[in-house]
């Protein structure tokens, strides 16, 4: 065995440890609004600020940690925002160096872009938050602020599934005022945001997705029909196979996306990388949000009436992927960007854009 494969397999256990704790900590998940007592436990863990740099309180772990907690949290239906605290909101302030990271590291920040009118629309987790991490067109270049939530007004919302998604006004911009300070960002930051939400939401969907396969295929053979398992017909096999079939589709592509996120090692900070970067989240969203309308529909077609009870687990997952797949771009929308980076690499060049071997 050479050090490199022994480098390699040591690596491949600790995310395997890292998969069996996930596991235990999100057994005991709630469906509430908000589960705060999982968010203590996620804390004292280290795991909402996972991909945090040591110097600023995070856990300084990179992508592929960060995946198999979004896939965990994803499968548990969990009600808190890893995502926005950590992989978003933290990110974009270690990105601006703002004096405010690493001050309160309990603290549940979120991530908002301010339009022209100083408001944010559909702000993830908005009401639970101590803090917003706010990005804003200020007039010919991007500003980043740590602000407290106490500074906007709030007009409540939520997703399909139920998940807070307020509107934030900022108060000074409700009197003709606008945002004052902040930090000076790059363009290409509000590009990695994106790409960041999206491939997010793109793993939770995985992790949902699974969830739900596991749910079909335990129903589909238990329940009779007719004298036997539902699983032993073949249209509902079918159903079942489609599930999987999309759901392995949907995490590959993910899993891609995440490669590429962590082969670059830091910031997207040249053309050459935001395009790779784009072109894999955009296949990973996209393969999601197609997949997503296939689970849902076999799904419930397996389970019938009963997947739409309280008392059932399925609909808190289903509701979920049809939430998720118009968050942070739609699937249309990177439908397009697919089109567009294929258009643009011509026939010369599609290949390896493909197969990210240009």
């Amino acid at each position: 065995m050479t050090a490199h494969d022994s480098t390699d397999g040591a690596r491949d256990t600790e995310l395997h440890d890292l998969e069996d704790l996930l596991a235990q900590v999100f057994a005991d998940s709630s469906p509430v609004p908000f589960d705060r007592e999982l968010w203590s436990t996620l804390a004292d863990l280290g795991l909402t600020r996972l991909t945090g740099a040591p110097a600023r309180g995070g856990s300084g772990a990179g992508w592929a940690e960060a995946a198999r907690l979004l896939v965990a949290a994803g499968a548990s239906a969990a009600a808190v925002p890893v995502a926005e605290n950590d992989l978003l909101a933290g990110w974009l302030s270690e990105v601006a160096e703002l004096s405010e990271v690493g001050a309160d590291v309990a603290g549940i920040r979120t991530v908002a872009v301010l339009d022209d009118t100083g408001r944010a629309r559909h702000v993830p987790w908005a009401r639970v938050v101590d803090s917003v991490v706010t990005l804003w067109k200020s007039p010919h270049v991007w500003r980043v602020a740590e602000m407290p939530v106490g500074r906007f007004s709030s007009e409540p919302g939520e997703n399909a599934a139920g998940e807070p998604r307020d509107t934030l006004l900022l108060r000074e911009a409700a009197d003709g005022g606008e945002p004052d300070g902040g930090v000076a960002v790059p363009d290409r930051v509000t590009a990695e945001l994106e790409l960041r939400g999206a491939l997010a939401r793109s793993l939770l969907m995985v992790g949902a997705m699974e969830r739900t396969l596991e749910l079909v295929v335990e129903h589909t053979c238990v329940r009779t029909q007719f004298g036997r398992p539902l699983g032993k017909f073949q249209a509902v096999q079918h159903l079942v196979a489609d599930i999987a079939a999309e759901t392995a589709l949907t995490r590959a592509a993910a899993e891609a996306a995440v490669d590429v996120l962590a082969s670059v090692g830091g910031p997207l900070s040249d053309t050459a990388d935001l395009d790779r970067a784009r072109f894999a989240v955009a296949a990973a969203k996209s393969c999601a949000g197609h997949a997503a309308a296939v689970v849902v529909r076999n799904a419930h077609q397996c389970l019938g009436a009963i997947g739409f009870t309280a008392e059932h687990e399925l609909h808190r997952h289903t509701a979920r992927l049809l939430a998720w797949r118009a968050e942070f771009g739609s699937t249309r929308r990177w439908d397009e960007v697919l089109l567009d980076s294929a258009v643009a690499a011509g026939s010369a060049g599609l290949w390896p854009l493909v197969t990210d071997s240009a």
